[in-house]
């Protein structure tokens, strides 16, 4: 098998990923350096990266979002097969660019005082509970999230 040491500038592809013991693992999209003299439909290479030094595990899997710029130095192993992603194992990991708007993890909470909503990134609509988990209702979207809150409060008599 055919191993380098090295240095390889590219975009995270998708959230990383918490792997087997205290590993996390994600995928970088390089291009070419001279990109510029190939031709418009040249693919992108994609380098499978992983690592379980704790600190790295610990930016990856909390700090870092896709089209995140790293630069990820570590031991390069070919691929086994064409086609197939090269493989990195990461001992070193540098951000030179974060992207433009972070992208949200699936579901996050929220709290609006005594209010608890759920975001969805697949839908506009807010669930809306109190903070002990009494259902309050589903607002369409998140501006409508404190109408609904200020109608629970007066039909019940003020903060939950």
């Amino acid at each position: 098998m055919n191993t380098k040491h090295c240095a390889v500038d590219g975009w995270v592809d998708a959230i990383p990923a918490p792997g087997p013991r205290g590993t996390a693992s994600f995928d970088l999209i390089v291009r070419p350096a001279d990109i510029d003299a190939l031709a418009d439909d040249t693919p992108d290479t994609v380098v499978t990266c992983t690592s379980a030094d704790p600190r790295i595990t610990q930016e990856l899997l909390n700090g870092i979002q896709p089209g995140d710029l790293l630069r990820a130095t570590g031991t390069l192993v070919q691929p086994p097969a064409p086609g197939e992603p090269a493989r990195l194992t990461v001992d070193a990991l540098e951000v030179l660019d974060t992207a433009l708007v972070p992208v949200l993890r699936e579901m996050v909470l929220d709290r609006y005082g005594h209010y608890v909503v759920i975001f969805d990134a697949g839908t506009d609509a807010v669930p809306v509970f109190t903070a002990h988990g009494t259902w309050v209702g589903l607002a369409d979207n998140p501006d409508a999230i404190a109408t609904l809150i200020d109608i629970h409060k007066r039909v019940n008599g003020g903060d939950v």
